[in-house]
């Protein structure tokens, strides 16, 4: 009933074990805290937070345009909903160096697991889009180094995405990387990278854990979870998915409405009444307050 019963600190702990074996996570993006819970009742390991998904979430682009408040707070919402371990898309740290380690801070307090710190300029921009521009060397690792000495738990997963590929190549990602790890990151998250043998390239090159993105209508190919762990990922998110098929049918739903006036044809596409109810857990509330639950939901 209500929130979790596992504890953040042991989420978080439970999430380094199986990290640490090298098997590869799989993480469904999650666009709110219902889905999250669906995505812990499918069986994955863990979920996902986009800041682009939290922006669009307002009606916003992925311009760097959301703060820290409300990012921290959706990010609650979400992270209480699920036993599982959330990590979340903290931008470019939302300021300098002592702006990321308030930031770690607070994501710690609403319940992350961890959080990826990227490299990009500010105001940041999606990582797909043309035209990205990356910090220098040393702003990219004063940012790193802040949020690791702010953790008050080592086991929140500090996490450096790098979003240099796109702009100055491959091997400019490489060397990236290893100042990164240097700096302290757990893990890297090699943004954009094109082919398997980038993603290859990059697990020669550090010995921490990797994150592969596999987001649709970007700079990556699609590969599937076999091929990303055949090539050494260590982490696979789906960060906007979700959310793709989610208004994709929405939209799809409202056409149907404008054209016939009625939903009829759409019954098979929902989620069922009863599905509902039994993913939010609805019976259970019965045995705090009978009178929130005294009717049976038929199928």
């Amino acid at each position: 009933m209500l929130y979790a019963s596992t504890s953040p600190a042991d989420k978080r702990a439970a999430f380094r074990e199986r990290l640490a074996s090298g098997e590869l996570l799989q993480f469904p993006g999650a666009f709110n805290p219902l889905s999250a819970r669906l995505i812990e009742r499918k069986g994955f390991d863990g979920v996902y937070v986009s800041g682009a998904v939290l922006a669009a979430d307002l009606g916003l682009p992925d311009i760097g345009l959301t703060t820290l408040s409300e990012v921290a707070g959706r990010g609650k919402q979400i992270a209480r909903m699920t036993e599982l371990p959330t990590i979340i898309d903290a931008d470019t740290g939302f300021g300098e160096p002592m702006n990321v380690a308030r930031s770690i801070q607070e994501l710690e307090d609403a319940g992350l697991a961890g959080a990826h710190i990227e490299d990009q300029i500010n105001p940041k921009r999606c990582g797909h889009l043309d035209g990205k521009q990356v910090v220098d060397d040393d702003t990219a690792i004063k940012r790193i180094r802040a949020a690791v000495d702010a953790r008050r738990d080592p086991n929140f997963l500090v996490m450096a995405r790098t979003d240099i590929r796109a702009a100055e190549g491959l091997d400019a990602a490489l060397d990236r990387a290893k100042a990164l790890v240097d700096a302290g990151a757990d893990a890297i998250f090699p943004e954009a990278m094109r082919t398997l043998e980038e993603f290859a390239a990059m697990r020669a090159a550090v010995d921490v854990p990797l994150l592969a993105n596999m987001t649709e209508f970007g700079k990556s190919e699609l590969f599937s979870v076999d091929e990303l762990r055949d090539v050494g990922m260590n982490l696979v998110i789906w960060p906007v998915s979700m959310l793709r098929i989610s208004m994709g049918a929405t939209e799809r739903a409202l056409d149907e409405l404008r054209q016939t006036g009625h939903l009829r044809g759409k019954l098979g596409e929902m989620q069922h009444r009863a599905e509902l109810y039994e993913l939010i857990d609805y019976e259970a509330y019965n045995h705090f307050d009978t009178s929130i639950f005294n009717f049976r939901v038929e199928r």
